[in-house]
């Protein structure tokens, strides 16, 4: 998704049929399991599985476009490997558009492999 895109459910022009879109983001939420560089614009998607907007459905087209041009991307986990965990964490304060709520987020690392995230 761009960065600064802010999805809102009173967005302009509400689409009629949903089924694509609630399908393409389910099977971006399975891809989740492997590729935790587009968790975070899969978890803003799914809030909209209702009230389908236009801009929805190009912010999942362009998820979509982004994992095409980056195929290689994923979880690596090599067998030589140090035993270091480490952990980060991040929020934003009132991040959610609609609800005010905080948007926030971790990672966890063994070595340089990412092992959890949210």
């Amino acid at each position: 998704m761009e960065q600064y895109l802010k999805l809102t459910q009173d967005d302009e022009e509400l689409l009629k049929d949903s089924v694509k879109y609630r399908r393409l983001v389910g099977r971006l939420i399975y891809l989740t399991v492997t590729r935790p560089d587009i968790a975070f614009s899969v978890r803003t998607l799914s809030q909209y599985i209702q009230d389908l907007h236009k801009p929805h459905w190009d912010a999942a087209i362009r998820v979509l476009k982004y994992i095409k041009g980056s195929p290689r991307q994923g979880l690596l986990l090599p067998s030589e490997n140090n035993l270091t965990l480490t952990a980060y964490c991040d929020s934003d304060w009132g991040g959610c558009q609609t609800t005010r709520r905080s948007v926030s987020g971790y990672c966890i690392f063994l070595g340089s492999s990412i092992i959890s995230w949210k």
